[in-house]
C-alpha cells in the first residue's frame, strides 16, 4: 500500500486481486440475470443497462478511495436500485407472475451494505427505501409483498450498518494507532541520526582541535608554524558551518593546501546542491579541487548558489588576472559566457 492512504478498504481486502475477482463474478451474476429475464422484456436495452448500472456500482465500491466514501458517488450508488429496478419494469409484464424480474433488488441490496461498510449508512438506507418504494409501486404486487421483499432485503443492509457502528470506530483508532507508532518511529529515527552526526562531528572536532588546545592549555608560546596551524583549523571548522555540500575530504586537502601557499579561499553555501544526486556532488567537488589546485596565490570564492539558477557552483578566482568557472545541475562546466558575480 506504498503512496497510499489506508481506508476500511484494506481491512477488508477491497485493494486485493480477490476483490476483483469477486466484482468479475458479480458482473457476471449481472449479465446472466438480465439474460435470463430477457425473453419476457419487451425489450432488451433496458435489462442491459440496469446490469451496467449495478456492475459500474461495484466497481466503484472497490476502486473509490476515500474513508468515508466521498458523497458524489456515495449518492449515484445510492440510485443504484431505484435505476436498475425502474429500468426492469418498465419492460417487463406486470403484474408479475413470478419474482424473477427483481433480481436488481437483490443486486442492489449488495451494493448498499457495503456503502454501510465504507460509512454512507444513510444514503444507503435511502436507497433501500427508494428501491422497495418502486418496486412496490410498479410491479403490481399487494403491500404485504412489499413489506416481505423489504424485510428480506433490509436484512444484508442491517447487518452492515451495525459493522459501521462497531466496527469502524475500531477501525479508526487502529489507525490512528499505527499513524502515531510510524510518526514516533520517525521521530526516533530522525533523533538518533541526529545523536550519531553531532557524536560524529564531536569525535573530528576532537581529532583536529585536541591537540592544538592542549599545547595552548600548556601555557607554552606558539610557534610560527602551530599559530598557522591554529588558523587553518579556524577556517576549517567555519567551512564546516557555512559550507556543508563543500565539505569533501578531497577537497577539504586542497582548501588546505590553497591557504597553506597564501590564498585567500572562502566557501559558501547557500544550498543549491542539497537535492543533487551523489554522483552530482563528487563530480563538482572534484572540479573544484582542481581549480583551487590550479591557483598560487590572489584569492578564491567558491559558491553554491541558491536553488533554482542556471548554474549551481561558481568558482571566482582573483589574483593577476580574473577568471570564473560555472558548473551547472549535472555537475559538468558551463560553457560560454558566465556571469561577473559570485
Amino acid at each position: 500500500m506504498t503512496g497510499t492512504v489506508p481506508d476500511i478498504r484494506d481491512l477488508l481486502g477491497m485493494r486485493t486481486p480477490a476483490a476483483w475477482a469477486l466484482v468479475t463474478a458479480y458482473a457476471l451474476t449481472c449479465v446472466v440475470l438480465a439474460a435470463y429475464a430477457a425473453p419476457d422484456a419487451e425489450s432488451i436495452w433496458p435489462l442491459a443497462l440496469a446490469a451496467a448500472v449495478c456492475v459500474t456500482a461495484a466497481v466503484a465500491l472497490v476502486a473509490v478511495p476515500g474513508d468515508p466514501m466521498p458523497l458524489g458517488p456515495s449518492i449515484a450508488m445510492a440510485s443504484t436500485g431505484l435505476v436498475s429496478c425502474g429500468l426492469v419494469l418498465s419492460v417487463v409484464p406486470v403484474p408479475m407472475s413470478d419474482l424473477s424480474p427483481l433480481w436488481t433488488v437483490g443486486l442492489s441490496k449488495i451494493i448498499f451494505s457495503f456503502m454501510c461498510v465504507r460509512g454512507r449508512v444513510g444514503l444507503a438506507w435511502l436507497g433501500l427505501v427508494l428501491m422497495i418504494a418502486t418496486a412496490m409501486t410498479w410491479s403490481g404486487q399487494s403491500e404485504r409483498f412489499g413489506f416481505a421483499v423489504l424485510a428480506i432485503n433490509a436484512a444484508p443492509v442491517l447487518m452492515g450498518t451495525v459493522f459501521a457502528y462497531t466496527i469502524r470506530p475500531v477501525i479508526r483508532s487502529i489507525y490512528a494507532l499505527r499513524e502515531q507508532s510510524t510518526q514516533r518511529i520517525a521521530a526516533e529515527a530522525a533523533a538518533s541520526a541526529m545523536i550519531e552526526e553531532r557524536d560524529a562531528q564531536l569525535d573530528r572536532l576532537d581529532e583536529l582541535a585536541r591537540p592544538l588546545l592542549e599545547r595552548i592549555a600548556s601555557g607554552s608560546q606558539l610557534d610560527d608554524a602551530e599559530l598557522l596551524e591554529c588558523l587553518l583549523l579556524e577556517a576549517r571548522l567555519r567551512d564546516t558551518l557555512r559550507a556543508p555540500m563543500l565539505h569533501d575530504p578531497a577537497l577539504v586537502e586542497e582548501v588546505t593546501a590553497a591557504r597553506r601557499r597564501g590564498v585567500e579561499v572562502v566557501l559558501l553555501d547557500d544550498h543549491g546542491m542539497d537535492g543533487a544526486e551523489p554522483a552530482v556532488r563528487e563530480r563538482v567537488q572534484g572540479a573544484v579541487a582542481d581549480e583551487l589546485a590550479a591557483v598560487a596565490d590572489g584569492s578564491v570564492t567558491v559558491r553554491v548558489l541558491p536553488p533554482g539558477r542556471a548554474a549551481m557552483v561558481s568558482v571566482l578566482v582573483s589574483g593577476d588576472t580574473v577568471r570564473r568557472a560555472e558548473f551547472g545541475p549535472d555537475g559538468h562546466r558551463r560553457k560560454g559566457p558566465v556571469g561577473s558575480s559570485a
